[in-house]
């Protein structure tokens, strides 16, 4: 069998798919100053749920502690910040009035039974497979506009 012969050209878009796959790998990631934010998600809702939650993970990669004090979203009538945990053999949900502090060279995960986002009176349901835009509000570093990617409801976090 006679070796294949690439042209140029396709050598090249060969060489340009490989350096932009990466890219589209983390296409959900962002970066604000010193904060990465990885893979933010939620789950889909039932059509009469009042509420939903949002999740995403954020690294400090700076020497100053950062804080995210708010979340907005057209998706929903409020949007908070929100921990819940045990007391007890109770599950407390608490909403963070000071937001949440991301130390230096520290990762915050905002995850289901933890913190997280609280979407309350949603506008519409998160239905699986869309997006929800929201804007992450960080005290040093600013705002942010993400897109949450919408799993099933009850899913687990998205690999990465």
């Amino acid at each position: 069998m006679p070796p294949i012969r690439l042209s140029v050209s396709v050598i090249s878009i060969l060489a340009i798919a490989g350096l932009l796959l990466p890219v589209l790998a983390r296409a959900h990631d962002y970066k604000l100053g010193a904060l990465e934010i990885v893979q933010p998600w939620t789950r889909a809702t039932p059509a009469t749920a009042p509420s939903g939650g949002g999740f995403v993970t954020i690294t400090n990669t700076g020497t100053t502690p950062d804080r995210l004090i708010a979340v907005r979203s057209a998706a929903a009538d409020k949007t908070k910040i929100h921990e819940m945990k045990m007391e007890g053999n109770i599950m407390r949900m608490r909403e963070l009035e000071n937001g949440l502090e991301i130390a230096p060279g520290a990762t915050v995960v905002l995850k289901p039974g933890g913190y997280h986002i609280m979407f309350m009176g949603l506008k519409a349901p998160f239905a699986r497979d869309a997006k929800v835009t929201a804007t992450l509000v960080f005290e040093k570093a600013g705002s942010i506009d993400v897109e949450l990617d919408v799993a099933a409801m009850g899913a687990g976090a998205p690999k990465h």
